[in-house]
């Protein structure tokens, strides 16, 4: 949703901190080297195989506050492919991510008194893993991650006398560590952040981790979600190792990255660094969300298109749009609303007038029946009213956050609001049972929870005004109205060190909950704060599925590591520009990284107006994102797909090809939940050994094989695409084929035309398509076979999962799914495919079948006389089986010309094979054509 600050300017938010800086004490500078460091004055093992030693500070001295001066270190190889290494005070307990929220193990517990060194410290300088190991020095400490294969240093903590960090230091409100790098290392990740430079870090860059309403068009800026985790990748001799490094902590943080080094400075909690071991992309995402949690299974309908708007003002704008996009052709699965349902903007309710509950069902009746469905917005902000029930059943229940001991008040749209504090259990109790309540009221399908960073139109301590109506009910919903003193008075308000909030340093507790404010157990904001959408994602999970046992579906804005096993995320507040196009594969390619698979910008941009053409290529974009959605702003023109004849046929186009793909999305979305695989990937995931790949952010992967390489500029009407070395497809015409050695090639993209391209030794599932996933769900299916063009020896590869997308769990073995294995060789002229099936009950029952196989790449021609099924000769003109072949064009490349190579595409089509049962074909190849 549109937001106050979301669409602030950076000039006008420097005006903002300008005023605010007698206030908050204006910006600090930032030493060089704050401290020297650390020595270690014990170690010992521990009884789980661990390592565990205190550390003693140098030498005093209280920038940014006093040292702490007593450490324990904490390191154990979780797992063979994953390393902790844990730093905290060893006198006092400190602010974690709660255990709760991300289960881990506990490190031990802190000892009461410190004994001297139980062994000699030089022969215990290392701990070995099957994949890593762990090193360090004693004075100063520093430590060190190695690849155990072949002694790679992936972490290293030791200043080394550098001129770019320090050592270590370890202070109540400012920690900071470091780590050197190599000057060729490729890194990803340190989110949420739109980055203009594309999906590799870029040295220089600030990167500052904490969740703030600053929208998604500010560039360089801590945006909605924080993941303090990144993937370095590197080529060693041309051979390909990739690993991540997370620091699990949410307290605001500034990263800085220089290309040789990576130092992170923060303002509270631990350190507590989790090393995963790769060795590839893949094993990375798979290593790392079996760590913070598997990505959400999504239901089926969540994979086709989805329209909303803020500003559908009544009931039969809604009913408008959808009759809409049934006439113009383009399918449509789930219709959405933002605020204008509610009752004044409060959560919870109907606008009895724009939104009469019995035409609401009466609609819903309409389009449930059809399949498609309904999902509407929900702030955490809890309008202040003591007529509102879901305001007076909170405060009975006391589930507010608390500031001097009331509840924090804070403005959002309804005017005066409470947060929830969904780190206290009462409030998710409370939470679940609202959601019920509304459940009753609104059969809605899903929730999407909106400005959950908290956002806030007001800054520090406020009271709602005497005398007067906040808010006044004209100009801008986002003008404080609330009466509010700046809060100076804590170290919480006002930390030491200045994290660059906003882009521009601004108060941590700027246009959100005051960070003094207090959750259960006297938790404070200040520690809390990058948690709440996660902790509120968690909640409304529960609720969701203990309401009819269903798979949830939850949209939110603010993220943090493992949000990802809750919810989907959208990039949030875009503009409509060329430039927002293009950021939007960075980010969510990023998200892909960051264990949040399901993940999509608003298509054709937020606010305020795309061009027509804009809205062309980005739906063209958009059909491929895995969550697909168009969204805009209430004070924009409409944008509907429909509203241009263009767009409708480039959305026919391209949403039709969406369609066509669902089996295959479905599939990598439970590939996405069982080991963390990104639905969409940049290149480098399916070839790591082109280095040309890394920095690439204008094309993406869907899965390991499916290429989309779109048109980004105004104007363009072809464009200029990397393809790794192979052969690859064109998807809306087999006949067009690219055989690359690893080069350019110039690609014709007129405006309807997006270039989507299936890469060599691949099987994929397709359907015919639909205005509806219900119904594209039900059509026969097609198998695209691709080998290497013109080889004469090779194998391909596909899987397909199906189940009843409603149960909660996405798993084979409860009698309501099956998994598919396909398999395909090409050898000695012959071109033999078939089926491994696993629970193929589900699927028969469904009387799934596959109509049609096409098989591309093939040399010479096919001989029908040698065509058998199941190991049955199928005899000329005895079924109606129809066999066809068709020659396939080669694409040259840009520079020089290769790639004159001939191949065939060949269809049969008449099949009758059931998805659920195994099956085998084959069919010989004729002389060289």
């Amino acid at each position: 949703m549109f937001s106050p600050a979301s669409l602030l300017s950076l000039s006008s938010l420097y005006v903002l901190l300008v005023l605010l800086s007698c206030f908050y004490g204006g910006v600090s500078s930032v030493p060089t080297k704050v401290g020297k460091g650390y020595r270690l004055i014990s170690a010992e093992e521990t009884s789980d195989g661990g390592f565990l030693g205190h550390l003693q500070v140098k030498q005093k001295n209280n920038i940014y506050g006093p040292d702490i001066p007593l450490l324990q270190l904490y390191v154990k190889h979780d797992t063979g492919d994953r390393l902790r290494v844990h730093i905290t005070d060893a006198e006092k307990q400190r602010w974690e991510v709660p255990y709760n929220l991300l289960p881990r193990e506990q490190p031990p517990a802190l000892k009461q008194t410190i004994g001297r060194s139980r062994k000699n410290l030089l022969t215990v300088s290392e701990l070995a893993g099957s994949e890593l190991i762990f090193s360090f020095t004693a004075d100063p400490f520093s430590f060190a991650v190695k690849r155990k294969s072949n002694g790679q240093t992936l972490f290293n903590s030791s200043s080394g006398g550098s001129d770019s960090f320090g050592e270590m230091v370890f202070k109540d409100q400012y920690l900071e560590i470091s780590t050197q790098l190599p000057k060729d290392a490729s890194l990803y990740g340190l989110g949420e952040n739109t980055q203009p430079h594309g999906i590799k870090l870029y040295p220089n860059d600030p990167y500052t981790l904490y969740t703030t309403d600053v929208s998604a068009i500010n560039l360089n800026t801590d945006l909605y979600g924080s993941h303090p985790v990144y993937m370095d990748l590197r080529n060693v001799g041309g051979e390909p190792f990739a690993h991540a490094v997370l620091l699990l902590n949410s307290n605001g943080m500034d990263v800085f990255y220089k290309g040789n080094s990576l130092t992170y400075k923060i303002i509270g909690g631990v350190f507590d660094f989790y090393f995963f071991s790769g060795p590839t992309p893949l094993d990375v995402v798979d290593q790392y969300t079996s760590f913070i949690g598997r990505p959400a299974p999504m239901p089926y309908w969540s994979l086709g298109f989805h329209q909303c708007r803020w500003g559908y003002h009544n009931l039969s704008v809604v009913e408008d749009v959808v009759e809409n996009y049934r006439k113009a052709q383009i399918p449509l699965d789930v219709i959405w609303n933002d605020d204008d349902h509610m009752d004044g903007h409060k959560d919870f309710t109907l606008n009895p007038v724009n939104y009469p509950r019995s035409k609401l069902l009466a609609f819903l009746d309409k389009i449930h029946n059809r399949g498609m469905k309904y999902i509407v917005i929900i702030d955490p902000g809890i309008g202040v009213n003591s007529s509102y029930g879901v305001y007076q059943r909170g405060i009975a229940n006391d589930v507010f956050i608390k500031y001097d001991g009331e509840p924090y008040l804070a403005q959002v749209w309804p005017g005066a609001v409470n947060f929830p504090d969904f780190l206290n259990p009462k409030t998710v109790a409370w939470w679940g049972d609202e959601i019920r309540r509304f459940h009753e009221l609104v059969p809605v399908d899903g929730l999407w929870i909106d400005m959950n960073e908290a956002s806030n139109f007001c800054s520090g301590k406020c009271t709602i005004p005497k005398g007067k109506q906040c808010p006044s009910g004209t100009g801008p919903g986002w003008i404080c109205c609330l009466d509010c003193k700046n809060i100076t008075k804590t170290r919480w308000d006002d930390p030491p060190y200045k994290i660059n909030a906003s882009g521009l340093q601004v108060p941590i507790g700027f246009k959100t909950i005051a960070t003094s404010a207090v959750h259960y157990n006297g938790v404070l904001e200040y520690d809390a704060h990058s948690l709440y959408g996660f902790s509120q994602a968690i909640a409304t999970h529960k609720a969701l599925q203990g309401l009819e046992g269903k798979r949830p579906f939850i949209l939110s804005r603010s993220t943090y590591v493992g949000s990802g096993k809750y919810a989907a995320h959208w990039t949030g507040d875009n503009k409509g520009t060329w430039e927002d196009l293009k950021y939007s594969i960075t980010t969510v390619l990023n998200f892909g990284i960051f264990g949040v698979p399901m993940v999509g910008a608003d298509i054709c941009g937020f606010y305020p107006a795309p061009t027509e053409e804009l809205c062309n290529r980005w739906i063209e974009v958009g059909a491929f994102y895995p969550f697909s959605r168009d969204h805009a702003n209430y004070y924009s023109p409409r944008q509907e797909l429909y509203q241009w004849k263009t767009v409708t046929k480039s959305a026919q186009n391209a949403l039709g090809m969406r369609y066509k793909l669902l089996p295959y999305l479905y599939t990598l979305n439970y590939l996405a939940h069982t080991s963390g695989a990104p639905i969409a990937r940049p290149l480098f995931f399916s070839f790591p050994a082109y280095k040309e790949c890394y920095g690439l952010s204008t094309q993406f992967l869907l899965g390991s094989s499916l290429m989309v390489s779109p048109v980004l500029e105004q104007g363009k009407t072809s464009v200029k695409a990397l393809f790794p070395p192979g052969s690859w497809y064109n998807l809306f015409d087999m006949t067009q084929t690219i055989v690359s050695k690893g080069q350019y090639f110039m690609l014709n993209a007129p405006l309807h035309v997006v270039n989507v391209h299936l890469y060599e030794n691949t099987i994929l599932p397709m359907q015919q398509g639909g205005m509806i996933s219900k119904e594209a769900r039900m059509t026969p299916f097609t198998l695209i076979v691709t080998f290497p063009a013109g080889a004469s020896e090779a194998q391909a590869k596909g899987n397909l999962y199906l189940d009843n997308d409603e149960l909660p769990e996405m798993k084979l073995g409860n009698g309501y799914s099956t998994y598919v294995d396909l398999y395909a060789t090409l050898k000695q002229g012959s071109v033999k495919i078939w089926s491994e099936v696993q629970e193929g009950k589900f699927a028969l029952d469904k009387g799934w079948k596959i109509e049609k196989i096409t098989v591309l790449g093939l040399s010479g021609s096919v001989d029908t006389s040698g065509l058998e099924i199941n190991g049955s000769p199928v005899a000329n003109g005895a079924s109606n089986i129809e066999l066809s072949s068709m020659k396939q064009m080669h694409l040259q490349d840009v520079e020089d010309g290769v790639g004159k190579k001939k191949s065939l595409m060949v269809e049969l089509s008449g099949l009758n094979l059931y998805v659920g049962k195994n099956f085998d074909m084959s069919m010989k190849m004729g002389v060289q054509g």
